[in-house]
Parts: C-alpha cells; sequence; structure tokens
C-alpha cells in the first residue's frame, strides 16, 4: 500500500510524463459551470482529441467568439442530433456542449449554439489535483 506522499508523487510524476510527450496539458478549471464535476481550482490532464468525440466527454473548446479563450464543457448532442432542451438539429460537423451546473450561467451551447467539431481541442481525461486523482466522466 503506497502512503499519501509517495501516492502524490506518483501522480505528479504521471501528469509530467503525459504532458512531456505533447499529446496532452495540463488545465485548471476557474468556473462553475461543470460543477459538481470539476470546481474552481481542480487541475485536469488533457488528452489532444486523436479519436471521434463521443456524446458525454467533457472536452476543451475554443469559444467561437474570443480566439485563443478556452472552456470546458460536455459533449450533449453530435452532429445529426437534436439539442437537448432546443430541439434544433445539430448540423453536419458541429457538436451541442453543456456545462454540468446551469445554474452558474454556463456560457454553452443555450447561449452560443452549436460549436464547430474542429472548435474541441482536447478531451479531459482526469482530475489531479486536488488529491486523489480520479477519472473524469
Amino acid at each position: 500500500m503506497l502512503n499519501r506522499r509517495t501516492a502524490r508523487t506518483l501522480a505528479a510524476a504521471g501528469v509530467a510524463l503525459l504532458v512531456a510527450a505533447g499529446r496532452s496539458a495540463r488545465y485548471e478549471i476557474a468556473e462553475r459551470s461543470m460543477e459538481p464535476t470539476l470546481r474552481p481550482g481542480d487541475w485536469v490532464i488533457a488528452l489532444r482529441s486523436t479519436r471521434r468525440v463521443r456524446r458525454g466527454d467533457v472536452v476543451i473548446v475554443e469559444h467561437p467568439a474570443r480566439p485563443g479563450f478556452e472552456m470546458v464543457k460536455r459533449v450533449a448532442a453530435l452532429s445529426g442530433d437534436r439539442a437537448p432542451g432546443a430541439g434544433v438539429v445539430i448540423p453536419p460537423g458541429g457538436v451541442w456542449l453543456l456545462g454540468d451546473n446551469p445554474a452558474a450561467g454556463s456560457v454553452d451551447s443555450v447561449v452560443l449554439g452549436s460549436f464547430p467539431l474542429d472548435a474541441v481541442r482536447a478531451r479531459v481525461v482526469a482530475r489531479y489535483h486536488p488529491f486523489p486523482p480520479r477519472r473524469v466522466r
């Protein structure tokens, strides 16, 4: 059994290896829009998108009107699906993204409409801080 200090060291080393490999990045969560899944101050590791985005994935996406500004949202619908609560059909090459906490005033597809799939930068796979690390679903 690992003690808490050793486990933290191993988790940090794992994150460092993923980031160094260039296929991933780390992000600090700054807003409440993804609570309770992710909270302000959480640190996550995200893999640059190398596979198809699936419904339910938590992703890092670039804001369509603010180049360089990235947000974390959940994929709620894909191209050809009906958007939950909105009833519109998602266009080809589009994705419908929502925050997990609508009470926090999430700026998501309800406000901005569907996002182009190429706006998705990465898929969040784990929260590594605060300890203990856990998968993000």
